[in-house]
């Protein structure tokens, strides 16, 4: 237990540190944006003075320095620009061309500018004002979504390790899963020997014959229960087998230990299908499915199983006449864990969902359900050479 409280404290300081770095990452790169701006600013603030002495020289006055205002005015910063003379553009730099022709786009990219950066405004006399109107640099757009791009990095970051380690859980407890079948297919096998024993004692005591053989098929039920629960976590062996056979015969021996409140009803092609399937297992499936479509119903209730001869696959409907699933949850009710009973670890149908697509190579999903009135299961199995 405290190993687990430590592991669990270092897991939930590595977030906290990684969240710390991750602030200080955008803090910074803030700061540093601030920087860029400030400076762009004061380049643009000397490019307009340059303007503002070029245009408040007087061209009579011959002792006049205009070297170093031409020089900053033939060199614009590589930023957006609008010059305006009280109303009147008289220089621009950057801007695209469709832009300056047309009024209406020019007026909305100059309110963009406004919103992006203050104009910087200058007082050349009592009547004229000029205003410098400009937007941000490529590098400045860069730094702008570089944060956004940082935690986008880190989010599908995240999501790897998360992914990782939930991977990592599921198997280790697909692990212990498996162990704990083997283990309960090992326990059961103990008692089955002392059954089988008392059983043949049974037999030559001259018992009523319908009683042992009833208690027959209840043994050999438990050596196949066994039998599954130690095939779970191995690859089993499939074998060709007629798999109308194998499903009507787990549909006979369900049918004779439920009530007569359920109505079952089986149709299939009246010749044999062979499909690669492991008997033990899909006997499994079978199993399931038919208990899920009877707890829907609450042990009332028609059950129909029918199978399909295709071409290319086989295919089994169990339909019942139960409380129907919600289409949100057609894919859901697959999932470990998941279940709408009180009772119950939710885990027959996500067994038989693996069973079914991991060890058959089969498909199995919810076709059609409706509220109130009842749930069609399809499992379908591919026929071997096709």
């Amino acid at each position: 237990m405290e190993f687990s409280e430590r592991r669990n404290a270092t897991r939930w300081g590595i977030i906290a540190a990684s969240f710390v770095i991750v602030l200080f990452i955008l803090w910074n790169t803030y700061a540093l944006f601030q920087i860029f701006k400030n400076e762009e600013r004061i380049k643009l603030e000397n490019w307009a003075l340059a303007q503002q002495k070029i245009n408040s020289i007087d061209v009579n006055d011959v002792n006049a320095d205009l070297e170093l205002p031409f020089a900053l005015a033939q060199h614009p910063p590589s930023i957006p620009i609008i010059l305006a003379l009280n109303n009147t553009i008289v220089n621009t730099n950057g801007i695209d061309e469709s832009i300056l022709k047309n009024q209406k786009k020019l007026d909305d990219y100059i309110r963009t500018l406004k919103s992006l950066n203050d104009p910087i405004v200058t007082r050349l006399s009592k009547d004229k004002t000029q205003y410098l109107y400009y937007g941000d640099s490529s590098l400045l757009n860069k730094l702008k979504y570089y944060p956004v791009a940082l935690l986008l990095i880190i989010f599908l970051f995240a999501t790897v390790v998360y992914n990782f380690y939930r991977s990592t859980k599921m198997a280790t407890q697909n692990k212990l899963w498996a162990g704990m079948a083997k283990e309960t297919a090992h326990q059961i096998g103990t008692p089955l020997s002392s059954l089988l024993g008392w059983l043949e004692i049974m037999k030559a005591d001259n018992v009523d014959e319908t009683t042992v053989t009833e208690i027959e098929k209840d043994v050999v039920r438990l050596q196949s229960i066994a039998d599954r629960f130690s095939k779970i976590g191995s690859e089993p062996i499939l074998e060709e087998k007629d798999i109308i056979f194998e499903t009507e015969t787990s549909v006979e021996y369900l049918k004779a230990r439920f009530s007569n409140q359920v109505a079952f009803t089986f149709t299939a092609p009246h010749y044999p299908v062979m499909v690669m399937i492991n008997p033990a297992l899909h006997s499994w499936t079978v199993e399931n499915l038919v208990k899920n479509a009877i707890d829907a119903m609450r042990g009332k209730g028609n059950l129909d199983i029918a199978i399909i001869d295709g071409d290319r696959f086989l295919r089994i409907y169990i339909s019942d006449t139960g409380k129907g699933i919600p289409k949100k949850q057609f894919r859901r009710v697959f999932e470990p864990g998941f279940t709408t009973k009180k009772r119950g670890w939710g885990l027959g149908l996500s067994l038989t969902k693996r069973i079914v697509e991991e060890y058959h190579d089969g498909k199995i999903r919810v076709l059609h359900s409706e509220l109130g009135k009842g749930t069609t299961i399809m499992v379908s199995f591919r026929k071997p050479g096709k």
